[in-house]
């Protein structure tokens, strides 16, 4: 008996072959994850974090910030405790960059360390990190996340870089024109098209902004630390762990691997790093901070971060710090809430790893 295309189409999955979604689990349970550091001494693990950052940067791709840029102040706004400039960095090849440059008021007997402050997703983009909150709906934005820890920091002393990511707050274009899918899966794909990694172009502008602070008057380019929420949380990681420079790392609502995240259907492209799961995830990326203090941040009702992956995720990285010795230096706040920034372990830490007084 012949049947139709209409009743080939309706015929249950397993009828005709397993369906793209159950082969992508499968692949993914199944990932190699070659690169893996499996312990060892301090010598060993360097060995081991020289291979897979050479790795990670293939994967990659060109993420370098520019040497030479233009600086463009679109606004300076005096507020009661903190002056906040509101930049656009500029160079050939790239697209302009805009950044809110946090400096505290009054007198300081030195140069202040400074903070990159890394955003998550939502409509606001950096404004929320700012604290810019003129409105009831980024004042709710803002309360529901502890989202403003830029404006915290700023207020305990440090300069604080907080630039706007790609495809968020006012570099998205009309969110309407993407029909209701997803802009960060949109935007990836079509950089795939044109060579580029989303991820890849978010790290180069939070190092571009990293050397902003890194030349600015009042900052000790020995002091500088970097933080985030959700996905500011992994721009963290990364940033850190290909960075140097940066001292201390504050991780929040990130604690989660990617080998899990394309188990169910996954479209933040944002975060994609393609072919990251043949050679490793986010507990060897992270490994690359050792053995340089690192805090995860983990709300115990935050539903986004699956219970069962996270002690696994921490044993692998805990291998690192291990190696040199060094493992009070990674630090987990696991605290009640949910998918919001904590800082309470995270403001110490912070002053005590980057000297300042009364923060």
């Amino acid at each position: 008996m012949r049947i139709t295309r209409r009743q080939w189409l309706a015929l249950p999955t397993l009828a005709w072959g397993q369906s793209v979604h159950d082969e992508i689990r499968r692949l993914a349970d199944e990932a190699p994850l070659a690169m893996q550091f499996k312990g060892g001494a301090a010598e060993e693990c360097r060995a081991w974090q020289r291979t897979f950052a050479a790795k990670l940067g293939e994967l990659l791709g060109p993420y370098r910030s520019p040497e030479r840029w233009e600086t463009i102040r679109e606004r300076t706004v005096d507020l009661d405790d903190h002056r906040r400039e509101e930049l656009l960095l500029r160079a050939a090849g790239h697209r302009d960059l805009p950044v809110y440059l946090l400096t505290p008021r009054g007198e300081s007997s030195g140069r202040r360390p400074g903070i990159l402050a890394l955003h998550g997703h939502g409509k606001f983009g950096y404004d929320a990190v700012a604290g810019i909150a003129g409105t009831a709906e980024r004042q709710k934005d803002i309360a529901g996340s502890n989202y403003d820890y830029g404006l915290e920091l700023v207020r305990r002393g440090y300069v604080v870089a907080a630039p706007c990511f790609t495809p968020f707050g006012r570099r998205l274009d009309d969110p309407r024109a993407y029909r209701g899918q997803d802009a960060c899966g949109v935007t990836f794909i079509r950089m795939q098209l044109l060579g580029k990694v989303l991820m890849a172009e978010n790290l180069r502008d939070a190092l571009w902004s990293l050397e902003l602070l890194g030349r600015h008057a009042q900052v000790d380019r020995e002091r500088l630390g970097c933080v985030g929420l959700s996905y500011g949380g992994r721009m963290t990681m990364l940033t850190a762990a290909v960075e140097p420079r940066i001292r201390v790392a504050v991780i929040s609502g990130a604690l989660n691997v990617m080998q899990e995240r394309i188990t169910w259907r996954y479209g933040c492209g944002a975060q994609v790093i393609p072919g990251l799961l043949q050679y490793g995830d986010v507990p060897e990326i992270a490994s690359l901070i050792a053995p340089r203090p690192c805090l995860w941040e983990v709300g115990r009702q935050d539903a986004l971060m699956v219970k069962d992956r996270i002690e696994p995720a921490l044993a692998r990285m805990r291998r690192a710090w291990r190696a040199f010795d060094a493992l009070d230096r990674l630090e987990v706040d696991f605290f009640d809430g949910g998918h919001r920034w904590n800082g309470v372990r995270a403001y110490p830490l912070l002053a005590r790893v980057l000297r300042v007084a009364g923060a």
